[in-house]
């Protein structure tokens, strides 16, 4: 087996212009590399990021790549499984704030597209061999309006999205394109020019809980594949024991009222996040009476981590989880993470982050560990559009591959 020869970092900008790194793994001649996403909207059990003094750089994540890591993984072999043991082991703490969740999740995706090269096959296939998947293609769903943490106008949910889950990545992408444009010229002739969100979505000064979704519903027309669907992520606007919508307190109870009624009303196909991450009774309660009509998704519940994920399936607090790999540090918790809600019969939606590069890794692994969905953003920022364009590629290759 080839051996690694040398790690390296550098720093780059995310599509927010907030500095996070680029990994290089080398084998004799051969190299690949991997960058690392940064959320704005993170759960509280999520991985440490490692950052300096200010909140911001990245210096201490770079130096521990170049020395520690560098240093573990010389003349390793190349096997993604064998690295991410070694990196868990080096940094020997829960939450990752030895090494830093990004430091060791760039060295874990440049390790693994390095052995999917060295294979000779698609980064998609080394993926699902590795972790033991069923490769398909994904329902896109796509980020039109973005609100909450988001952008500039206070939508009150962070993400207005619509699914779409054609035969086929391509047949999706163009009846998703064909519904943002749509939408696009609809909010122009009504508000005029609005501001772009983080995940480029359009972010519209509009006023009311239903009326985003009639928006979308209306650009959407009588598509037969296109659902809505909303991140709510409700620990954003959750102050003082209630959520506070468009200025108005919530209880639990009321907010549960009012997801039933947009359920009743737009037939969501799925819901992130409808409550305060650790409003357990409250999840529990949406899962039990709203489970068999849409999905209850965790992302701040679940943070990709597979133990606190076994918890949240044993106690029904959700049915469908985001996967999101820099809230956890590394592939193989990535992977034990999704067998076990598989096992359980969730629903994955592979997610990218707010603070976006152009690494199209998320395309890859939504089809590698057979996702469900695919949450990439809009398609008006390079660093979303190159995870589409990717998985447009994983269409051919899949045809000759499977």
């Amino acid at each position: 087996m080839e051996k690694i020869t040398r790690v390296e970092a550098v720093e780059i900008h995310d599509s927010r212009g907030t500095p996070t790194i680029t990994v290089t793994v080398h084998s004799g001649l051969e190299k690949a590399s991997a960058s690392v996403p940064s959320g704005k909207s993170a759960g509280r059990r999520e991985a440490c990021e490692l950052r300096d003094a200010d909140g911001v750089g990245v210096a201490r994540a770079i130096v521990n790549v170049n020395t520690a890591i560098d240093e573990a993984l010389r003349d390793a072999p190349l096997d993604p499984e064998h690295v991410d043991r070694t990196l868990l082991a080096l940094d020997g703490t829960s939450d990752k704030h030895k090494l830093g969740a990004n430091a060791m999740l760039g060295v874990s995706m440049a390790t693994m597209r390095l052995a999917a090269f060295v294979r000779k096959e698609p980064l998609w296939k080394t993926i699902a061999g590795i972790g033991g998947f069923t490769p398909g293609f994904p329902f896109l769903y796509m980020n039109m309006l973005n609100g909450g943490a988001h952008a500039s106008f206070r939508l009150p949910f962070q993400e207005y999205i619509v699914a779409v889950g054609r035969a086929l990545p391509s047949e999706s992408y163009a009846k998703a394109n064909a519904i943002f444009e749509t939408l696009g010229t609809l909010i122009k002739q009504r508000y005029g020019d609005v501001p772009m969100g983080d995940e480029g979505g359009y972010s519209p000064d509009v006023r009311g809980i239903e009326k985003p979704f009639e928006l979308l519903s209306e650009a959407m027309g009588a598509e037969a594949m296109a659902f809505l669907a909303i991140d709510a992520a409700a620990s954003e606007f959750f102050h003082d024991g209630k959520y506070v919508l468009e200025g108005a307190p919530h209880t639990s109870e009321e907010l549960f009222s009012v997801y039933e009624n947009l359920v009743q009303k737009f037939h969501l196909k799925s819901i992130e996040d409808p409550f305060a991450e650790d409003d357990f009774s409250a999840f529990h309660r949406i899962t039990a009476e709203l489970g068999n009509r849409t999905l209850i998704v965790g992302d701040d519940l679940t943070v990709t981590n597979p133990e606190i994920t076994k918890e949240m399936i044993d106690e029904h607090r959700a049915n469908s989880m985001i996967i999101k790999p820099n809230q956890v540090g590394t592939l193989a918790e990535v992977f034990q993470t999704a067998h076990i809600a598989q096992k359980a019969g969730w629903k994955l939606i592979a997610s990218h982050r707010s603070g976006e590069t152009e690494d199209s890794f998320i395309a890859d692994l939504a089809v590698g560990i057979g996702a469900y969905g695919l949450k990439a953003g809009a398609p008006t920022q390079k660093e979303r559009r190159v995870k589409y364009e990717r998985l447009l590629e994983i269409e051919k290759e899949f045809l000759i591959h499977s």
